[in-house]
């Protein structure tokens, strides 16, 4: 598949993605010392919901725009809330009318001792990243390949933080190079936190993903720990459009399985077309 994100930006899967990435994001404040995100396939930054490409899919309708209206029990909603809140921050006036990607969620979320490092090899994404961030002392914006960038990258000076792997999947190989990605990533930064976007079309390749993570996970000392979400709006076939999305979270904080879970069981009813949605959530082994 081609996941061109100014067609999906506030959709579900984006929905379900930032919101693990603000839990992380939440659980590594909770300590002083700094730390650093690593975003190897950034974006553009901010995405117009009003644009042609938006308008022209409508995901962001039954996405972020359902959530935004739905409503939640106590204790789902304040985990939501600080994601929501930034969100809301993009869309003064009370319409929802742009969507922050992950560089913005992340920058939103950064103490002054903290970093981000931006992936973007596409030129208009990249200059418009750059624009959205506003040339931030925080936030570096680098014109790499995000493949070539993790292994580079890791690990950051800080010794904490979180690298996104969430590319756009444009090319056939793509959960291969994930893959094996990661684990030239992970054998350098074994402790960091590994959050792995992947679009959950074939059985089959989301299968053979998760098992070689895991089995790159386990050859660390102490093994890495993971976990896989799967969330469906409705049931995936071959023709249809993508109603099904994955995340492979390796070096979880250790609140993140009790979170999702009081959130998750809550997105499937305003998130599901055509009944409510459902929703895997497991250790990866």
């Amino acid at each position: 598949m081609n996941y061109r994100h100014a067609f999906h930006a506030g959709g579900f899967a984006d929905v379900i993605k930032h919101i693990v990435l603000v839990r992380i994001l939440i659980y590594l404040q909770e300590k002083p010392a700094a730390f650093r995100v690593i975003d190897s396939h950034a974006g553009a930054g901010l995405y117009d919901l009003t644009s042609d490409e938006a308008q022209r899919s409508g995901e962001w309708l039954t996405g972020i725009a359902r959530i935004m209206q739905a409503r939640f029990s106590d204790a789902a909603f304040a985990l939501l809330k600080p994601y929501l809140d930034i969100v809301r921050a993009f869309n003064t006036g009370g319409e929802l009318a742009a969507y922050p990607g992950s560089p913005l969620f992340t920058r939103a979320l950064l103490r002054p001792q903290d970093r981000l490092t931006a992936c973007e090899i596409e030129p208009r994404a990249r200059a418009h990243l750059i624009d959205a961030l506003r040339r931030d002392a925080q936030a570096r914006v680098v014109d790499l390949d995000g493949w070539t960038a993790l292994p580079a990258f890791v690990p950051p000076n800080e010794r904490r933080g979180l690298v996104l792997i969430d590319p756009p999947f444009e090319a056939k190989d793509e959960f291969e190079r994930m893959a094996e990605g990661f684990a030239r990533a992970f054998a350098k930064w074994p402790t960091g936190t590994y959050v792995l976007w992947y679009p959950a079309k074939s059985r089959r390749a989301s299968d053979e993903l998760a098992d070689r993570v895991a089995e790159a996970a386990a050859s660390a000392r102490p093994a890495g720990k993971g976990l896989r979400l799967e969330f469906s709006i409705a049931p995936q076939t071959a023709e249809s459009a993508l109603t099904s999305t994955g995340l492979l979270i390796v070096n979880p904080p250790w609140t993140l399985a009790s979170e999702l879970k009081t959130i998750l069981a809550e997105l499937t009813k305003p998130l599901g077309q055509g009944g409510p949605g459902r929703y895997r959530l497991e250790a990866m082994s």
